[in-house]
């Protein structure tokens, strides 16, 4: 029974070390190779090597908060209908077919409420 312990102790410490090495070795590994010199540029907000050219604090258009929304929906959409599609695949339809065919569609029309929105407001004129 002793023996068993050992080597289940022996395994618990492997992965932890080996975890230990994977979450602490490219700390390491940059900290060799980065360079020791520090430059005026890294000091600043953005460390792309260019000077920053007017203030960080600018305002942006509502329009791309538009952009993200009717993103969101459509990514909603995809994650909805994916697990609904491999339902529907194995043939295993609790309600009547076109009940169920009513309800994605509503799902589906609701969804695309935004596009008409959006349309309507403009979003997609450049």
């Amino acid at each position: 029974m002793e023996a068993e312990y050992l080597i289940d102790l022996l395994y618990v410490a492997a992965f932890f070390l080996a975890g230990a090495t994977f979450a602490l070795g490219p700390i390491v590994i940059s900290r060799l190779l980065a360079p020791r010199t520090l430059e005026s540029q890294t000091d600043s907000t953005y460390e792309c090597g260019m000077r920053p050219i007017g203030a960080a604090w600018i305002r942006f258009g509502v329009i791309y908060y538009l952009y993200a929304l009717i993103f969101l929906a459509f990514a909603v959409d995809v994650l909805f209908l994916l697990p609904v599609a491999l339902i529907y695949a194995q043939e295993t339809i609790l309600c009547a077919p076109w009940l169920d065919f009513v309800v994605v569609f509503l799902f589906i029309d609701t969804l695309a409420l935004a596009v008409v929105y959006a349309w309507k407001k403009g979003v997609f004129q450049w």
